[in-house]
């Protein structure tokens, strides 16, 4: 059997990085969706952990694909789908998708966390695939990741909540990680077991991204029965 190169890569450091991942006019569309969402009353929106919103700092655009056609195709036909099906097969789904804005000049950064952490019960590892919507560096809020073995290191860390930023935390080491600046079309895909953090935006103008996260199967609740978020198949093969 050939193992897809991405994949190992994946497998084997947590994450796989890819410039110009989506099509101009994929970016044009991910682009107009975001302002248009943002032209709405800012809403923190949550509770608990998933009370991360910190006003026009750290805006969090959630669960709206149904609304716009041209972003559920993209979610689920499109270059985030394809991504999604070359890493974990073509049986996978969407799980969850937001848009992410750090304001102009006081965007807040994002604490070291993996994403499973914020799910609220044990879980199958899944993949997140964050596009920047914006040329990214070090001085707008890119990402940083520590690499892991998904292989070898399985396990959700210890995270600890911190009510005055609303966030986890769940690295206390001195890594600085990789940095991971990229142009606008870019991607990251990482899995949900990956630490990742994302510093604060100091410059002029908004740092907008968008984060699509797929599973291999249903996340539920075992105690509820309770899907967490969606369960919608994509529609390509695995490339």
């Amino acid at each position: 059997m050939t193992v897809n190169p991405s994949t190992l890569e994946f497998r084997r450091q947590g994450y796989v990085v890819r410039n110009l991942a989506v099509s101009p006019d994929e970016l044009a569309m991910l682009r107009r969706v975001c302002d248009t969402l943002l032209d709405e009353p800012v809403d923190d929106g949550g509770n608990g952990r998933h009370r991360i919103g910190l006003g026009k700092d750290r805006r969090f655009l959630a669960h709206r694909h149904a609304e716009f056609p041209e972003l559920e195709r993209f979610l689920l036909l499109g270059s985030a789908a394809r991504i999604a099906a070359r890493l974990l097969g073509p049986e996978c789904m969407l799980f969850n998708e937001q848009f992410v804005v750090k304001g102009a000049g006081s965007g807040a950064g994002f604490a070291w966390h993996q994403d499973s952490a914020y799910v609220g019960f044990d879980h199958d590892p899944y993949l997140s695939i964050w596009i920047a919507l914006d040329d990214t560096t070090t001085a707008n809020g890119c990402l940083h990741l520590l690499e892991r073995d998904l292989d070898r290191d399985g396990r959700v860390d210890r995270h600890v909540w911190i009510e005055e930023t609303r966030e986890l935390n769940g690295h206390f080491g001195e890594e600085t990680g990789r940095a991971i600046e990229c142009t606008a079309g870019g991607a990251v895909a990482f899995s949900s077991l990956t630490l990742h953090r994302s510093g604060p935006n100091t410059t002029e103008g908004a740092r907008r991204a968008y984060l699509a996260q797929y599973s291999s199967a249903p996340l539920r609740d075992p105690g509820t029965g309770e899907l967490k978020r969606f369960a919608r198949n994509v529609s390509v093969g695995g490339g």
